[in-house]
């Protein structure tokens, strides 16, 4: 499960077993590749680049396969990627909105929509639950690397919207047009996040039974393992007890 306590259920990402890691690996990289095409190659400059990086040491991909993926977005051979976005419903009117990168819509749209279908929910159209979150910039820090008082005061020097601190770390969350400053801000006074990016925030959550949420959390899954889908969000609240079972 991906975020800690307080954007529990926002983002879902699939534990680190290694019979998922190479297709983690798979999607960062294409993450990076895609980032790099876009805009320089280089992260300094370039901040989706960065925050694309910033996920990849985080779920500690080798350097030589992050550099490789960056220089791969100069290749004249390199596949055209599409960002799509696909919403939708899960068991117990949650809202789900999946990110994907693909280089054949007709292909993902249905391989998404009968994942949705098999684990009773459906596909809706764009724009039917994004109105329920919000798209914001989040910057992620360890707990250690700064009391919760300093993290929150240069935060919101910095720009920042929120701060929520935790045994788990520091997540300052900014707007999707001040992400990079804030975050250019934080890093000159606690150095390098362990992670940078955008992410769909629910307004609310929904709180389901254990019953639903595990017909959710399976559904987050073989979203997952779709090699095209990038990212996975949603707006319920389970057990931590379920959280850890699914984890298991």
């Amino acid at each position: 499960m991906a975020g800690h306590s307080q954007f529990k259920n926002i983002m879902h990402r699939k534990g680190k077993q290694d019979k998922v890691r190479s297709k983690l690996f798979s999607k960062l990289a294409r993450e990076i590749t895609v980032s790099a095409k876009l805009g320089l190659p280089d992260p300094a400059f370039n901040p989706r680049l960065r925050a694309a990086v910033l996920e990849a040491r985080a779920e500690n991909m080798p350097k030589d396969n992050i550099e490789r993926a960056i220089k791969k977005a100069s290749g004249a051979d390199t596949e055209s990627y599409d960002e799509i976005r696909y919403e939708g419903y899960a068991p117990g009117g949650v809202a789900v909105i999946v990110e994907a990168l693909t280089d054949n819509n007709n292909r993902t749209a249905g391989e998404v929509r009968a994942i949705f279908t098999k684990a009773g929910g459906n596909l809706a159209t764009t724009g039917a639950v994004s109105f329920m979150f919000d798209h914001v910039g989040v910057i992620e820090y360890d707990a250690e690397k700064a009391s919760a008082d300093a993290m929150l005061e240069a935060a919101i020097e910095a720009g920042a919207e929120d701060v929520v601190s935790d045994e788990n770390g520091h997540q300052i969350v900014t707007t999707t047009d001040t992400l990079h400053e804030v975050g250019k801000a934080l890093e000159a006074k606690f150095g390098e996040p362990r992670k940078s990016g955008m992410v769909w925030k629910p307004q609310n959550t929904v709180a389901v039974d254990d019953e639903a949420g595990e017909k959710v959390l399976k559904l987050m899954s073989a979203l997952e393992d779709n090699e095209d889908v990038q990212n996975v969000y949603a707006n319920f609240e389970v057990s931590d007890a379920l959280v850890q079972k699914m984890s298991a």
